[in-house]
C-alpha cells in the first residue's frame, strides 16, 4: 500500500516538472513590470545589460547542445525553425513566438569568425519575422507582444562604450569629415530596428495592449540608445521614437519630459551627447503639431531647454535642427520673439566667430517672424550687439550682419524704428566706411549708409554731427593722454641719475 502511494507521488512530481519545462519553452520569464516601475519611481535609470533581459533563455531549447551568448557557451541548441508558409494559420502565432525567442540569443560580433552558422540562422529568422509582421493580417496577441518586446530589448538595449573625446575635439568636430564609430553588430541590429518599426506601424498591433510592454521603461531605454555613435542607429531610433509618440498618446508627456531631462544634463553637466540633433529633429515635428494657443508647459520648454542649447561649444553639431525648433515656436506665437531674441543675446559668443555667424543666421530667421510690438521691446539691446558685430575684425561676421538689410521684412522694421536704431549703429557704420580692412564689408557698409541717408537725410546729418563731436572729444582725450605720457618721460629722463621718486601733479 505504501509502495503504491509513493509511486503516485513520484509520478505527479515528474508530470509537474515536465509541464513546467513545456511552459517555459513557450513563455519564459520576463523582468516584472512592477520592478521596472519601482526603478523609475526611485529615479534609478540602471544600465540594462543582456543578462537582465535574456537570462532565462536556456530553458527555451534542448539542453545538452552548445551555443554562444555574448561569447560564452550556453547549453542550448540553435537550429532553424520551419517557415511560416509551411505551417497552418492557427500555428503561425506559436511559431512567431518560437522564432522571436530564438532571436533573443545574442552573439559576439567583435570576433567575425565566431558562430557563423548560428548568426546566419538568426539573420534569416529576423528577415522572416520582418516579412511576417509587414504582411500578416492576424491580430497580435498579448503573449506575442510580450515575447516580441523582450526579444527587441535583448538585442537593442546594451551599454554603449563611446570613444574618448575631449572638449577641444568636440568643438571642432565635423560631422562630414570625422569617421563615426560603426557598431560591428549592425547587420543584425538593423533588422531588429526594422522589425520594431514595422511592428509599431502595424495596424494589427493594438496600442491598448502594446502600451503594457512598450512602456515608460522601454521609452527610456530607447532614449538611452540615442547616444550611440553609429549614425545609422540614431536614424532608426529617430523614426521609431516618432512613431511611438504618434501611436501611444499616453506616452507623449513622458517622452517630452525625458527629452527635456537629456537636454538639461547635456547643457549643465556633460556637453557630450551624440543624438541631440536627432532628438531636436523629432521635436521639430512635434512642435509643428502643437495646438494654439500654446500651453504654458511648451513655453517653459522653449525658455528652459531649447534656448540654453545655444550655450555648448559643440553647437554646430545640431544648430540647424535647433534653429528650426526655435523658429517654429516664433511662427506659432509671434509674442515669443522678444524672449527668443533676448535669449540669443544672453548666450551670444564673445570669441567664437564661427558660432557668432550661426547666431546671426538664426537671428535673421527669428526677425523674419517678428512683429513691431515684440521688436520694440528688444531693439535697443539687439542693435547694440549688431553694432559690435558690424565692427568685428572677422569679415564674415561683419558681412553676415550687413546682409540683414537685404531682407525686406527686417529692413522695414529698421526703417520704421530708424530714430532709435540709427544713433546706436551709426558710429559702427562710420568706422567701417573709413577703416575696415575688408573691401566687401567696406562696400556693403557704404550701401547701408546710403539707405539711411536717402531715407532720412536730417536724421543722418544729426547722427553724423554727434559722431564728429564724440570723435573730437576722443581726440582731445587722446592728445591729453599723450601729453601726460610725454611729460612723464621728460621728468623720468631728468631724474634718471638719482633714486628719487617721480611725483606728477
Amino acid at each position: 500500500m505504501l509502495k503504491q502511494i509513493f509511486n503516485k507521488v513520484s509520478r505527479k512530481q515528474s508530470k509537474s516538472s515536465k509541464n513546467q519545462e513545456s511552459l517555459s519553452a513557450v513563455t519564459p520569464n520576463l523582468t516584472s513590470s512592477s520592478s521596472k516601475r519601482s526603478d523609475l519611481g526611485s529615479g534609478n535609470s540602471r544600465k540594462l545589460v543582456n543578462v537582465d533581459i535574456s537570462s532565462p533563455l536556456d530553458s527555451r531549447f534542448n539542453p545538452g547542445e552548445k551555443n554562444f551568448r555574448n561569447g560564452n557557451p550556453v547549453s542550448v541548441s540553435y537550429e532553424a525553425l520551419p517557415s511560416f508558409r509551411d505551417v497552418s494559420s492557427n500555428e503561425k502565432q506559436n511559431l512567431f513566438i518560437k522564432k522571436v525567442a530564438m532571436c533573443s540569443i545574442i552573439f559576439d560580433f567583435t570576433d567575425p569568425t565566431k558562430n557563423l552558422k548560428e548568426k546566419e540562422i538568426k539573420r534569416q529568422t529576423l528577415l522572416e519575422l520582418v516579412d511576417f509582421v509587414a504582411s500578416s493580417n492576424v491580430k497580435f496577441t498579448e503573449s506575442v507582444m510580450q515575447e516580441f518586446v523582450k526579444m527587441v530589448s535583448a538585442n537593442l538595449f546594451r551599454e554603449l562604450t563611446p570613444q574618448p573625446r575631449d572638449l577641444k575635439i568636440m568643438e571642432s568636430y565635423d560631422l562630414e569629415e570625422e569617421e563615426p564609430c560603426m557598431d560591428p553588430s549592425w547587420p543584425h541590429l538593423q533588422i531588429v530596428y526594422e522589425l520594431l518599426l514595422r511592428f509599431i506601424a502595424s495596424p494589427e498591433a493594438d496600442a491598448k495592449i502594446a502600451k503594457k510592454y512598450i512602456d515608460h521603461y522601454f521609452v527610456l531605454k530607447l532614449l538611452d540608445m540615442f547616444d550611440s555613435e553609429d549614425p545609422r542607429e540614431r536614424e532608426y531610433l529617430k523614426t521609431i521614437l516618432h512613431r511611438v509618440y504618434g501611436k501611444f498618446m499616453v506616452h507623449r508627456p513622458f517622452i517630452r519630459k525625458s527629452i527635456n531631462n537629456i537636454f538639461y544634463r547635456f547643457v549643465l553637466e556633460t556637453e557630450k551627447h551624440n543624438g541631440i540633433a536627432e532628438l531636436l529633429e523629432i521635436l521639430g515635428s512635434i512642435i509643428n503639431g502643437f495646438a494654439l494657443p500654446l500651453k504654458e508647459e511648451h513655453k517653459l520648454f522653449l525658455s528652459r531647454s531649447l534656448i540654453p542649447l545655444h550655450k555648448p561649444k559643440c553647437l554646430a553639431m545640431y544648430h540647424q535642427q535647433l534653429s528650426y525648433c526655435i523658429t517654429q515656436f516664433v511662427e506659432k506665437d509671434c509674442k515669443l520673439a522678444d524672449m527668443v531674441i533676448k535669449g540669443l543675446l544672453k548666450y551670444w559668443p564673445v570669441t567664437n566667430s564661427s558660432k557668432e555667424i550661426m547666431f546671426l543666421s538664426e537671428l535673421e530667421e527669428v526677425l523674419e517672424a517678428t512683429q513691431q510690438p515684440e521688436f520694440h521691446r528688444c531693439m535697443v539691446l539687439l542693435f547694440k550687439q549688431i553694432s559690435r558685430c558690424l565692427n568685428s575684425l572677422h569679415f564674415q561676421v561683419a558681412e553676415r550682419v550687413l546682409f540683414f538689410w537685404n531682407n525686406d521684412h527686417i529692413e522695414n522694421l529698421i526703417r520704421q524704428n530708424r530714430k532709435v536704431i540709427l544713433p546706436i549703429i551709426f558710429p559702427a557704420l562710420e568706422r567701417n566706411g573709413r577703416y575696415h580692412w575688408n573691401q566687401a564689408v567696406h562696400s556693403l557698409t557704404l550701401n547701408v549708409r546710403k539707405i539711411f541717408f536717402d531715407l532720412d537725410p536730417e536724421l543722418f546729418n544729426e547722427c553724423l554731427l554727434n559722431f564728429q563731436e564724440e570723435e573730437a572729444k576722443e581726440d582731445k582725450i587722446k592728445s591729453r593722454r599723450e601729453a601726460t605720457w610725454k611729460r612723464l618721460e621728460e621728468i623720468a629722463a631728468d631724474k634718471a641719475s638719482s633714486n628719487e621718486a617721480v611725483l606728477v601733479h
